[in-house]
C-alpha cells in the first residue's frame, strides 16, 4: 500500500540523517555526511529527481538502523526505500568483487563486473548513484591526497567511466577519467596539463566562441544546424597519443565542434561553407559518408584554423547519422572501447534504457523494466570475488563445472552467501558460491534426471553423461579382457599376446578389442578361426577336392549358397546381390566369396592371384546375407525406435549393432540380413527420412 504522508524536501532529509551519520567515516577516511553531500550535488547536475537525490543522502542508513526496510518507507516512503535497497545490494556485490584474498581484482574482469552491476539494478538509476558516488570519492582522494587513490582508479578506468560513457553521462565521464588518470599515471597527466597551456575553462570558452561563430554563419546562409563544442579531456588526449603513438603538438583534434544538419546534402553545402570561410588543414578532411567506417559510422570530419591559430575540429553529420553513432552498432563506447558482445548482450538495451529514461520528465519510478531487458544470464561470484557467467536457472552443480570438471565431479555440496544450500537450489545474481567437496568423487545419476532440476546448463549435463559412458566404457573393457582370457584358456592358447590378437581381427588397438568382446559384439569362434593352425597334407587335399568339384559341376564357377559345398561371404566386404564377386581358396576352410573390388583381393600377391576362381551368385531368391550400414545422427528420444521399426517394416533381421558417439553425433552400426541390393537400397532411403538423421550408408 503507498504511503499517505506528503514527501519530505531535501532539506528535511538532510535534517533526518544528520545525526546517524555523524562521526561516521568511509573505509577511504572520508567523512559518510561529506560523501552523501558531494554525491546529491553530482546527482542535481544530472537529474532533478527526489526521489533519486533522497537516495544520495540515505545510501549509508542500512547499517546504521536495526529494520532499515521499515524506517526508510515510513520516512520517505516505498520508491526510495527501493532505491536504497537495491543500491545496498550493489555496494555490497561492488565490495566482493573488488577483491578477496587479492586473488580477483575488478580491473582484471570489468566486463564480467559491468554486466553483473546492471544485472543486479532492478532500477537502473542505482547505476547514477553508485557513479556518483565513485566520482565523489575520486574528488575526495584528489582534495587530500589520502592513500588508496591509484587502486581506486585503476578500477574506474576499467569499469565505472566506461559505463559513464555508455550512458551517454559526458560530464560525469571526463571526470572520472582525468581524475583516474591523475591518480593513476601522475607524471604523463602533469605532462599533458602542462602542454595544454591553459585551464579546462578557458578551453570551453574558446569552444564556446567557435560555436557562436559557425552558428552565425549557417545562420546567415540558411542552413538550419545544432552546433555544440566538446573540448578534449586529459584522458582523452593520453589515450590517442598511446594509441597512434603521437606526440601532443601532432594532435588536431584537442578541440571539436559537432555540426548536426537535415540531410546528406546540407552536411556536403555546410563543410563547403566552413572550407570557404577557415583556413584549413586539407590533410586532415575525412568523409565517413561517402566511405563508412567498417561499423557503419557516417560523418564528415575536417581541421581548421581555430583561435589563437589553434586547430579545431568540426564534424559534420545528420540527425540520423549522430543518433547512429550515439546508440547503434556504431556508438561511441563500441569502437572506442572496442567492446565484444558475449553473453551479457542486453546489457546494451538496459543502457539504451537508462539514457532514455535520464531525459523523460515522467515519473520514471512507475515505469517496469521492459521484459527484453530480463537477462538469460545470471552472474555470480566465487569466494575470490571472480564473476562467473552462467544461465539464468544455473545450480551450484552448475557454477562447479563451470570452473572445473573435475571440481563438478566431485561436488558434494554448496554454500550461497555463507549458508548451506541443497545442490538443485536456483542461483541468482549477485551470489557468492562456495563449492564443498570430497577427495574422490564422483556425480550421480540423479543429476541427469530434468525433473529433479540438479543441473540447467547443457555444458554440465554433458560432462555428467561422459562421465558415466566412460565408467561404462571401462566396465566393457575390463569385462570383455576376462572375456578373452577366458576364450583363450579354452583354445590352449594363453601365450597369445592380445596386441597380436587385436591386429589379426583388424582392431586398432587391445582397449578396442575387449570394448568389442565386452559388448559381444566378438566371441569365441572369431578368435578361433584366427588362431586356428596351418592345414596339414590332409587340408590339402580337401582344397585340391573342393577346386576339382567346383570344376567338375559349374565348370569352374562355384555358385555361391548351394550347400554342398563350403562357402563363406568375407567380412572385410560384406558382398551382397547382384555385386560383381570372386571366390579365395582358403586353407582349411573352403572358399570365401568377396567382392570384385574389395581392396583386400587387389592387394594379392602372386601366389594369392593363383587361389582365386569364378564365383556366381545362386539364383535361389530364399536366400539372405549379411551387410553393414553406418547411421549418422543426431541424437534424440525414440530415435533407435524410429531406425528398428525401419527394419522391421522392411523384414531385415538385425544381427549385430552397436553405437558410439563422435563430435557429438551418434553413429550406429548395424549388420542386417537382405537379399539383394535393391532391399538395400530401399532401406537406406527410409532411414535417410527418418527426423535427425544425417547419413545412412553401406560400409
Amino acid at each position: 500500500m503507498e504511503e499517505s504522508n506528503p514527501p519530505l524536501s531535501l532539506a528535511d532529509v538532510r535534517r533526518i540523517i544528520e545525526p546517524l551519520y555523524e562521526g561516521q567515516v568511509l573505509f577511504t577516511g572520508e567523512p559518510v555526511m561529506s560523501h552523501a553531500e558531494g554525491v546529491v550535488d553530482i546527482l542535481r547536475g544530472i537529474r532533478d529527481d527526489d526521489d533519486l537525490l533522497a537516495a544520495g543522502y540515505l545510501f549509508f542508513v542500512w547499517d546504521q538502523l536495526k529494520n532499515p526496510k521499515e524506517w526508510l518507507t515510513k520516512h520517505f516512503g516505498r520508491h526510495v526505500c527501493e532505491l536504497v535497497t537495491n543500491l545496498k545490494v550493489v555496494l555490497d556485490v561492488s565490495e566482493k568483487a573488488r577483491s578477496r584474498e587479492g586473488e580477483a581484482k575488478i580491473s582484471e574482469q570489468p566486463e564480467a563486473v559491468r554486466r553483473l552491476l546492471l544485472a543486479l539494478c532492478q532500477d537502473l538509476r542505482v547505476v547514477l548513484l553508485r557513479l556518483a558516488s565513485r566520482l565523489q570519492t575520486l574528488r575526495y582522494f584528489a582534495a587530500t591526497k589520502a592513500p588508496g587513490a591509484e587502486e581506486y582508479g585503476a578500477e574506474t578506468l576499467a569499469l565505472y567511466s566506461p559505463l559513464a560513457n555508455r550512458l551517454g553521462i559526458w560530464q560525469m565521464k571526463w571526470e572520472l577519467e582525468d581524475l583516474s588518470l591523475r591518480f593513476t599515471k601522475p607524471k604523463e597527466f602533469a605532462q599533458i596539463a602542462v602542454a595544454l597551456e591553459e585551464t579546462r575553462e578557458e578551453r570551453v570558452a574558446s569552444i564556446q566562441e567557435a560555436v557562436k561563430r559557425i552558428q552565425k554563419l549557417l545562420v546567415k546562409n540558411g542552413i538550419q544546424a545544432s552546433v555544440s563544442g566538446r573540448p578534449k579531456h586529459i584522458y582523452s588526449i593520453w589515450k590517442k597519443m598511446c594509441k597512434k603513438n603521437l606526440k601532443f603538438e601532432q594532435l588536431y583534434d584537442v578541440r571539436a565542434v559537432r555540426i548536426i544538419v537535415d540531410s546528406v546534402e546540407k552536411c556536403y553545402e555546410t563543410l563547403s561553407l566552413i572550407q570557404e570561410n577557415s583556413e584549413v588543414l586539407s590533410k586532415e578532411f575525412d568523409d565517413y559518408i561517402a566511405k563508412p567506417k567498417p561499423n557503419g559510422y557516417q560523418s564528415l570530419h575536417t581541421v581548421v584554423v581555430g583561435s589563437q591559430g589553434k586547430p579545431l575540429e568540426i564534424q559534420i553529420r545528420t540527425r540520423a547519422m549522430h543518433e547512429f553513432a550515439e546508440l547503434g552498432v556504431a556508438a561511441h563506447w563500441r569502437y572506442k572501447e572496442g567492446s565484444k558482445r558475449k553473453a551479457g548482450e542486453n546489457e546494451e538495451d538496459r543502457v539504451a534504457w537508462l539514457r532514455q529514461m535520464l531525459a523523460w520528465k515522467s515519473d520514471v519510478q512507475q515505469t517496469p523494466t521492459p521484459d527484453k531487458l530480463k537477462d538469460e544470464h545470471i552472474y555470480v561470484l566465487t569466494p575470490q570475488g571472480k564473476v562467473l557467467d552462467l544461465i539464468a536457472g544455473s545450480t551450484p552443480i552448475d557454477f562447479a563445472y563451470h570452473l572445473h570438471t573435475e571440481l563438478g565431479h566431485r561436488c558434494r555440496g554448496a554454500k550461497v552467501d555463507g549458508v548451506m544450500v541443497p545442490l538443485n537450489t536456483k542461483l541468482q545474481s549477485g551470489q557468492t558460491v562456495e563449492i564443498i567437496t570430497v577427495k574422490v568423487g564422483a556425480p550421480s545419476r540423479d543429476w541427469l534426471n530434468p525433473e529433479l532440476g540438479f543441473v540447467a546448463s547443457p555444458r554440465s549435463r554433458t560432462k555428467v553423461r561422459q562421465w558415466f559412458n566412460a565408467q561404462e566404457m571401462e566396465q566393457a573393457i575390463t569385462a570383455g579382457r576376462e572375456k578373452i582370457d577366458k576364450d583363450l584358456a579354452r583354445l590352449g592358447k594363453t601365450a597369445v599376446k592380445l596386441e597380436e590378437l587385436a591386429k589379426k581381427l583388424g582392431f586398432d588397438s587391445v582397449d578396442e578389442l575387449c570394448l568389442a568382446a565386452g559388448k559381444d559384439e566378438l566371441g569365441q569362434k572369431a578368435i578361433e578361426n584366427v588362431l586356428a593352425p596351418r592345414v596339414e597334407e590332409k587340408q590339402e587335399e580337401t582344397v585340391a577336392t573342393t577346386k576339382k568339384t567346383a570344376h567338375h559341376d559349374k565348370g569352374k564357377v562355384l555358385v555361391v549358397g548351394v550347400d554342398s559345398l563350403l562357402t563363406q561371404l568375407a567380412r572385410c566386404c560384406h558382398p551382397v546381390p547382384p555385386d560383381p564377386i570372386v571366390g579365395f581358396v582358403t586353407r582349411g576352410r573352403g572358399v570365401t566369396v568377396h567382392r570384385a573390388d574389395c581392396p583386400n583381393i587387389r592387394n594379392l600377391d602372386d601366389e594369392g592371384h593363383d587361389r582365386l576362381i569364378e564365383v556366381s551368385w545362386t539364383t535361389d531368391t530364399d536366400v539372405s546375407y549379411p551387410v553393414e550400414i553406418l547411421i549418422i545422427a543426431i541424437e534424440r528420444v525414440g530415435l533407435l525406435r524410429d531406425i528398428s521399426e525401419v527394419f522391421s517394416k522392411e523384414k531385415q533381421p538385425v544381427v549385430a549393432m552397436n553405437s558410439s558417439r563422435n563430435k557429438g553425433d551418434l553413429h550406429f552400426n548395424f549388420t542386417i540380413e537382405i537379399k539383394n541390393s535393391e532391399d538395400l537400397k530401399r532401406t537406406l532411403n527410409a532411414l535417410r527420412e527418418i527426423k535427425n538423421v544425417v547419413s545412412a550408408r553401406r560400409k
